[in-house]
């Protein structure tokens, strides 16, 4: 039998080869709400003012035979993760400033393309970190690249994190995965992290009480057949059950440097919301420093 047909397509610093015929996804739970955040990153690449402008998501979703309208969402919902991506993306090209030679650590990376945006140079070594189905996606949509490794695993499984060499300042950057799990699964795993490399970041964002209350609410939520878990209020919560940590930063969506990049019709959110906490602080991104300064 021939070989399907392949073609190019040209991603910026990437060029991806793969097969005519899309792939197919089967995917439930929280592995497949990566799915719902690839796609509103491939919807806000087409607005006229993007926050991420990820155009590598963009063509991902053409390589994946699923319906779309599976997820009920729509455009509005894009700034909810890309405004939070974006963020993320900054703090870790501060991170690889600062540490030259260093190693990046992506758990529930999911379909994003931060590898590829970030492109960091080959001093960085990269490993993504998701459930087995999901890397198995990853590996026959994305290509490799130099000091790029996927390791799939669950994040809680306790031994993962020894495939990893712990020689270098070793960066955590969790997106979306602390509400899928319990607190004391989430404060193991970070304890493990920093007992295993020493030195680094903990780059983690975080729902608070109302947004694991009102997960019913939630299409993404709804739609994976998820349940939400553990609700973090504020940096301190960490802080105090992680003694050994310090906070470097902390924003939630409404006040996020990357949220000016929002439409007005945001900003007007984000006044309506001022009187309201519980609300403006439902989802929150931190940023933890640990070992010597």
């Amino acid at each position: 039998m021939n070989p399907a047909p392949t073609r190019r397509v040209g991603f910026p610093a990437l060029s991806l080869t793969y097969v005519a015929n899309k792939v197919s996804v089967n995917l439930s739970g929280p592995a497949k709400t990566m799915l719902s955040t690839l796609y509103l990153k491939a919807l806000d690449a087409d607005f006229d003012r993007p926050i991420l402008g990820d155009e590598f998501a963009k063509q991902a979703i053409d390589m994946l035979d699923f319906d779309w309208s599976e997820l009920e969402i729509t455009p509005k919902w894009a700034p909810l993760f890309t405004v939070r991506t974006a963020q993320y993306d900054i703090w870790v090209r501060e991170f690889i400033a600062a540490h030259k030679e260093c190693t990046v650590v992506h758990l529930g990376c999911g379909l994003d393309c931060r590898v590829f945006r970030i492109d960091p140079g080959l001093d960085v070594r990269w490993y993504d970190v998701d459930f087995p189905q999901v890397i198995a996606l990853r590996e026959q949509i994305y290509p490799t690249r130099p000091n790029y490794k996927l390791i799939a695993t669950p994040a809680t499984e306790p031994t993962w994190l020894n495939q990893i060499p712990a020689d270098r300042p070793t960066l955590l950057i969790a997106e979306g995965i602390s509400m899928y799990l319990t607190e004391g699964e989430g404060i193991a795993l970070l304890r493990r992290f920093v007992d295993r490399f020493g030195t680094g970041e903990l780059q983690i964002d975080f729902f608070n009480w109302l947004a694991i209350k009102s997960q019913k609410t939630q299409s993404l939520v709804r739609t994976s057949g998820s349940s939400l878990y553990w609700a973090v209020n504020s940096p301190q919560e960490v802080l105090s059950r992680l003694p050994d940590v310090r906070l470097l930063a902390a924003a939630t969506f409404f006040d996020a440097g990357t949220y000016a990049r929002t439409s007005r019709g945001m900003q007007v959110l984000k006044r309506a919301v001022r009187l309201l906490p519980p609300v403006r602080k439902a989802l929150q991104y931190h940023r933890f420093a640990f070992g010597p300064r």
